[in-house]
């Protein structure tokens, strides 16, 4: 049995200019702050001695290929990232970047998303990735069109009720 997994899909490559500065926070901490704070850990663990029954050693060196592993994404991600800050041309309509209030057709119960990148996605704040089935099965529609969307559960019907932009980007 190989480890060997196929690429994934390629993610959208848009951000908003507050995800984009959150992920370039973190590559910055977590490149000048942990790191040398985990190697610095790794080292005095590895001056105890025999390494093979340290369970800090083995620790360490677990938190530094991850800390490797993320700093590595990041390096490559950050700077192919493309920062939208600007509303659409057509604000009428869903895009990246919008604040969008559905009803469920069937039960009428509401629920306000926000497209975002899919480096930024937070689903207790309803930030859903522009990747994602119900996003895109939003895409340029406008308040009151009705559209269907396929999600793990089965194909729900949803109506805009809402749309906005702007750059309040609090959660």
């Amino acid at each position: 049995m190989s480890r060997w997994r196929p690429p994934p899909e390629k993610s959208t490559a848009l951000i908003t200019r507050t995800g984009h500065d959150r992920l370039k926070a973190e590559l910055d901490d977590l490149w000048r702050v942990k790191r040398p704070e985990v190697v610095k850990a790794l080292a005095a663990a590895a001056a105890e001695g025999d390494r093979s029954e340290n369970a800090e050693y083995t620790y360490r060196k677990k938190q530094l290929a991850e800390i490797d592993r993320r700093v590595r994404y990041l390096s490559k991600r950050v700077p192919a990232l493309r920062v939208v800050e600007t509303a659409p041309s057509d604000p009428e309509a869903v895009f990246f970047g919008a604040r969008v209030e559905i009803e469920n057709a069937a039960s009428g119960e509401s629920q306000r998303y926000r497209i975002v990148g899919p480096d930024e996605t937070d689903a207790r704040a309803g930030w859903i990735s522009i990747d994602s089935p119900l996003a895109r099965a939003m895409l340029k529609k406008r308040i009151d069109d009705e559209f269907d969307a396929t999600l793990p559960g089965g194909v729900v019907r949803f109506v805009i009720v809402d749309i906005q932009y702007g750059n309040d980007d609090s959660r």
